[in-house]
């Protein structure tokens, strides 16, 4: 599959239009530009994001919710920025055909990694910081995490998603979770794999650079599929 040249729709989803050449950095995973001779990667452009990020989540929840204290703010902001949630986001705007991955990526279904999309939310916020300014990325970083204010329910598993898989599953009778890992790749760049199973059935994956990462994904994705069932 190769990235869509049509980004009409990703700028529409996104309420921005953005500089052609930047956001096209933005959506240039490393693996793209180490099979393309070297060219530049939105490695920078996420580090610049997550700064941005951060900030606005951590404004708009201290003056939101005044009634909750420093360690629930921290709580709800952990969760609002996190590859988990940044994925999601990704997902609901149809981000992935959009990036650009190199081939191995692309075998190893890089359009679906969480890892790799929330990295391309957060190049992307960098890339609307650097063409339009503070207030616009702000205002894009409010946008892209509003459905998740937005439902209880889905806010509560994000936070906390195997607590909240945990709790559906005793609900539904269908025992406790387990969690199956695997990790691929050399040492200094694993990626891992958990897969949810419940009553001896794989509900759900998620993937991460750390166990603990992709348990979450899974266990949100599961959350999402039995919910679903409900």
């Amino acid at each position: 599959m190769t990235p869509s040249d049509d980004r009409t729709q990703l700028e529409h989803a996104l309420g921005l239009t953005i500089d052609p050449e930047l956001l096209d950095l933005a959506l240039t995973h490393r693996s793209w530009a180490y099979e393309n001779g070297g060219v530049a990667t939105n490695e920078r452009l996420e580090f610049l994001g997550d700064s941005i990020l951060g900030q606005a989540v951590t404004v708009m929840l201290y003056t939101t919710y005044p009634e909750l204290s420093e360690g629930d703010l921290a709580k709800r902001r952990a969760s609002l920025v996190s590859s988990v949630a940044l994925a999601e986001v990704a997902r609901a705007i149809g981000l992935g055909e959009h990036l650009k991955l190199g081939k191995g990526e692309e075998l190893t279904g890089g359009r679906e990694k969480s890892s790799i999309l929330a990295d391309t939310v957060e190049a992307l916020i960098g890339a609307a910081y650097l063409d339009l300014g503070g207030d616009a990325a702000t205002a894009l970083v409010l946008r892209l995490v509003d459905p998740l204010l937005a439902d209880p329910d889905r806010f509560g598993a994000a936070m906390d998603p195997k607590t909240s898989l945990q709790e559906l599953a005793a609900h539904l009778g269908l025992g406790m979770p387990v969690y199956v890992i695997e990790e691929h790749g050399p040492d200094h760049s694993k990626v891992f794999t958990a897969t949810v199973v419940l009553a001896e059935e794989a509900i759900a994956t998620g993937e991460g650079t750390s166990k603990k990462q992709a348990e979450m994904g899974a266990a949100l994705e599961a959350w999402t599929t039995l919910q679903s069932r409900r």
